[in-house]
């Protein structure tokens, strides 16, 4: 173990869930934690409705764009948090693994999104704290 944790999040795309996890993770850990999210098949831009409902609450994911899930990404984060990615993800013993149910914004507009959105936010904050107190 670093000092400092790293956090993959994975869903299908790499637009919607994963990338709003990713934009509460950064916003809230700052660099106290490594930030990585990919999609096992990536679309080519982000969700817009996603991208609108992170800026209603202060955080720009507009840079961020769709990667693909490699191996070697896998291996070289401490916690994996996959969201309905089904079995794409390898496996690596010693490595943090969490599957969050949450549904998929593809498709939806932004009423649909922000409950998404906040509920990814609790779980953050769930994690981050957990994260914060076993690597200090």
């Amino acid at each position: 173990m670093s000092d400092k944790p790293s956090v993959l999040f994975v869903c299908v795309h790499n637009a919607g869930r994963s990338q709003m996890a990713a934009g509460w993770l950064r916003h809230l850990a700052g660099d106290a934690v490594e930030v990585r999210s990919a999609g096992s098949a990536p679309a080519e831009t982000i969700n817009p409705a996603a991208v609108e409902a992170m800026r209603e609450v202060g955080i720009d994911i507009t840079d961020q764009i769709p990667k693909l899930l490699e191996y070697d990404t896998v291996e070289a984060s401490d916690v994996v948090i996959t969201m309905g990615c089904g079995d794409v993800c390898p496996v690596f013993p010693g490595k943090r693994y969490e599957d969050w149910k949450l549904d998929d914004p593809a498709g939806k507009g932004v009423d649909a999104v922000r409950p998404i959105r906040d509920e990814i936010k609790a779980r953050i904050e769930h994690l981050l704290a957990d994260l914060l107190s076993r690597y200090r």
